[in-house]
């Protein structure tokens, strides 16, 4: 009944080509209209799996619990001192707190007033005993630096200092780390270099870090292909306002959820131009070599493109907005579609080639290929279909409108193409249109049919053997470009253990219950810490609050005079530098230790600097001073520290551990290497072993893997029951069937073995190349059985060869483009793909034709 109505379908085209081209170009018009006016398209990642699923649920009740944990914006600083990343950190904070354009939130997690005055507490006990001890021993330069944070008070402070080496109360050795640090950047700012001056670093103590973190919360239009670029490009504008550059010593880095998603789509952009190009070459050459006629080729092409409108319609109708998996259909639809456009076309030139006019001919076409499209669309139709119920969203999706797209594909193929071909009236071809010189190789496998299908039986045998070794990555950081900005970001954090993004989330009842959580979690051995609200209150504080408030009380009046001194003239900063100058000089007599060298190199450069010009003394007091501030309002700050706990923490911190509802936060790091695969695996393992519930980057990735294999583990089941529950109603044979669908599966096993052998995992993105594998072969090999069954011999040097040879290499030609994208997960894509069609068509030229043997005995058609 189908085949009937193909064929009155294609007579009414033929004869009223006019009316049906109108109609249908009228249908792509109205399309086109509602697609330009209602395309919607999400780039938001977390919608391609069901949020019904567990571990989906687990992920939203800690989003729903904790906000500020979503859509992160992750902001490294990095200084060539521990004041410049401080300093800088504390800047660009303030400045993208004060943006409400772009950013909802905005904290430091290792900064800002709580850690600058509590920061010291969190060292050992020991550690704060060595920074106190050592902030003692500099209370000799601390005091006239306070008083005079200048140039002048610099000199002052050193002078100072020598007045004790002078009454014998001090030894220039004690100074001598001060001395030379200080003459070696010095001597660099006289040089014009680059010269950069820890004060922290030459008081000794713990070492500072210069290292700081920017956590933002961007505002994001998800209706843009990078939802966050508006936000990565502020962060940039204030920064280099800021002078936050490696001219100033001083790194600004973006990564984290949101630039990461927004350099991967970017990546995708990049030279989608180019691999385009390469894709519509190279699909015009295909169709021009299969059908030898630029006017078939070009009736093919309106076709596909009407096709191609009219289904980015109904896609939009279907499913509303497009997601970054569905919107794959536009590959898969010219891929697939392509086909019945080949099909037909090369059928007709064979009838015209018999000398039958072109009405005629499409109408003998018609005849003799209305059954065999009409079931290949059917079982392309319910394979993708397969999809709909599985919880991968986006394949699922994809699915529908893939499946509507192929229904969409044959109309037109069988209404619009015969209806241009038609007024087209392409000439006549001048040879045979089928594969003559295939006469041998079909002679070969008529008597070596044996041989073949032992030689395919070993072939699938060893790609069964080789199933343990495929590899499936579904790391989603693996599927994007190792050297864009966010990436290398990246993985430079993940060298910290304690800042890597693997980390799992857990919610316990309240704070009581995240304590005795921690503690279990922290005796295995796959974790390196878990954090709660807790790990903010600082242990064994009476011993450390003690040491500080000792320091305090002695250093107090030194940091913070009362009289400060007004700020100097260059001519007072020449004479203190030329003073001090000469009493370093008299400290270091003639002696020719490393301390008495060093006094007297310090000397010189201050005798430099004072006899050098004015804006030489300037760029040094940036140098200088400015690092010196802010290691005196740290010394100040941290001087203050009190006693802490839960109750006492600043909102903004307490708000990122405790929820509204008293739930409690726990983070758990990885012990080793995050990015290793098999030590998340075993981290996860062992969370969840004591903790079901657990969520974050590991699990979802992991879980993401096992949800999308089980969605095409289910989908393919599926696929083939009703794919053979169609072929068996249609050809009502189970031999026929499983001739078939035995291709299709063999073709997925040598495609299978074949990413074995050359190392290629499959992940999140060639995953996909399975459905077009599995609709391509089914459509392949039902045109082959139809034939068979009708009688049809030398399948090889047939019209219908050509047809699938060409419909292949019109296919791989569009998808192995991709190859070319610098995405590494669309190139992957790309690869597979064309590895899947290699497959597919050997299997449909050379395993199908020695499968189904000699022909039934029926009357013979020729194909």
């Amino acid at each position: 009944m189908i085949a009937a109505f193909i064929l009155r379908l294609v007579s009414v085209s033929v004869r009223r080509p006019i009316v049906a081209a109108l109609a249908c170009l009228v249908l792509t018009a109205v399309a086109l209209a509602y697609a330009a006016g209602g395309f919607s398209m999400t780039t938001d990642t977390a919608a391609l799996i069901s949020p019904k699923v567990q571990w989906r649920q687990n992920e939203k009740a800690v989003d729903a619990a904790f906000p500020n944990l979503t859509d992160v914006l992750l902001v490294i600083v990095d200084g060539k001192t521990p004041e410049l990343a401080e300093a800088g950190a504390a800047k660009l904070s303030d400045a993208l707190a004060a943006d409400n354009t772009h950013f909802r939130r905005v904290q430091r997690p290792d900064g800002g007033p709580y850690f600058a005055k509590e920061g010291l507490m969190f060292g050992s006990v020991a550690e704060v005993k060595g920074t106190t001890d050592s902030l003692i021993k500099a209370q000799p330069l601390l005091g006239p630096l306070a008083r005079d944070p200048s140039l002048r008070g610099i000199a002052g402070a050193f002078s100072t200092a020598l007045l004790g080496v002078e009454q014998g109360s001090a030894k220039l050795a004690d100074f001598d780390t001060p001395m030379r640090t200080l003459a070696d950047a010095l001597d660099k700012t006289l040089a014009g270099k680059p010269a950069y001056f820890s004060w922290q670093d030459m008081m000794g103590g713990t070492a500072a870090p210069r290292r700081r973190l920017i956590l933002a919360q961007p505002k994001l239009d998800y209706g843009a292909l990078q939802p966050g670029e508006d936000a990565v490009a502020a962060i940039e504008q204030q920064a280099a306002k800021l002078g936050l550059d490696a001219a100033h010593g001083v790194s600004v880095r973006t990564t984290g959820e949101v630039p990461l998603a927004d350099e991967e789509f970017a990546t995708l952009e990049e030279n989608i131009g180019f691999v385009g190009l390469v894709m519509a070459v190279a699909m015009l050459l295909t169709l021009w070599l299969a059908t030898r006629s630029v006017k078939i080729v070009a009736a093919i092409v309106v076709t596909i493109i009407a096709g191609l409108v009219i289904t980015t319609a109904a896609a939009l109708l279907a499913v509303g907005t497009l997601n970054l998996i569905s919107v794959a259909f536009i590959p898969l639809f010219v891929g697939l579609g392509v086909d019945f456009g080949i099909q037909i076309s090369v059928r007709f030139n064979a009838e015209r080639l018999d000398g039958h006019d072109t009405p005629e001919a499409l109408r003998r076409a018609a005849t003799a290929l209305a059954a065999p499209l009409a079931l290949a669309a059917g079982a392309v139709f319910l394979g993708f279909g397969a999809f709909l119920p599985t919880d991968y969203i986006g394949i699922s999706e994809l699915g529908i409108i893939a499946g509507i797209g192929m229904i969409i594909a044959l109309v037109l193929a069988i209404t619009l193409l015969p209806a241009l071909l038609t007024l087209m009236k392409p000439g006549a071809p001048r040879r045979e249109v089928g594969f003559r010189e295939a006469a041998p190789l079909d002679r070969w496998l008529h008597t070596h049919r044996r041989a073949v299908l032992w030689a395919f039986a070993v072939s699938m045998l060893v790609s069964i053997a080789l199933l343990p070794f495929v590899r499936f990555d579904f790391n989603p950081l693996h599927l994007r470009d190792p050297n864009g900005p966010a990436m290398r970001a990246l993985a430079d954090l993940m060298h910290d253990p304690l800042r890597t993004p693997n980390t799992i989330n857990l919610l316990a009842a309240n704070a009581d219950a995240a304590k005795v959580m921690t503690a279990k979690l922290s005796r295995l051995p796959e974790v390196a810490e878990a954090v709660t609200i807790d790990g903010f209150v600082p242990d064994d504080q009476p011993q450390k609050l003690a040491a500080i408030q000792d320091t305090s009380l002695l250093l107090d009046p030194t940091i913070n005079p009362f009289d400060m001194a007004p700020a100097p003239s260059d001519t007072e900063n020449v004479a203190a530098l030329t003073a001090t100058a000469a009493q370093l000089r008299k400290a270091a007599g003639t002696a020719t230790d490393r301390p008495a060298q060093d006094a007297r190199h310090l000397a010189n450069a201050f005798a430099r600097l004072a006899s050098a010009a004015a804006p030489a003394r300037a760029r040094a007091r940036e140098v200088l001073v400015t690092p010196l501030n802010v290691m005196l309002d740290q010394v100040r700050a941290l001087l203050q520290a009190e006693p802490v706990t839960r109750a006492t923490l600043p909102p903004e911190i307490a708000g990122n551990w405790i929820a509204k509802d008293g739930r409690a936060l726990i983070q758990v790091f990885p012990r080793g290497d995050s990015n290793d695969n098999a030590v998340l695996r075993r981290f996860t393992k062992a969370v969840r072993a004591v903790a079901p519930s657990a969520s974050g980057l590991p699990v979802a990735t992991q879980e993401a893997a096992g949800t999308v294999a089980w969605a095409f583990v289910e989908a393919g089941i599926l696929a083939l029951v009703l794919v053979s529950g169609l072929l068996f109603v249609v050809l009502r044979d189970v031999r026929e069937v499983a001739f078939t669908l035995a291709p299709v599966v063999l073709s997925g096993f040598l495609t299978l073995g074949s990413c074995v052998l050359i190392g290629q995992p499959i992940n999140f993105a060639n995953i996909i190349a399975f459905p077009l594998l599995f609709g391509v072969g089914v459509a392949f090999h039902i045109y082959f059985v139809m034939a068979w069954r009708a009688g049809a011999t030398d399948l090889l040097q047939s019209s219908l060869a050509r047809a699938v040879l060409f419909s292949a290499l019109a296919t791989g030609s569009a998808f192995g483009s991709l190859w070319l994208s610098h995405h590494p997960g669309t190139a992957s894509m790309g690869k597979i793909l064309m590895i899947s069609l290699a497959w597919t068509l050997v299997c449909a030229l050379i395993f199908e034709p020695a499968l189904l043997g000699p022909p039934r005995k029926v009357v013979r058609q020729r194909m």
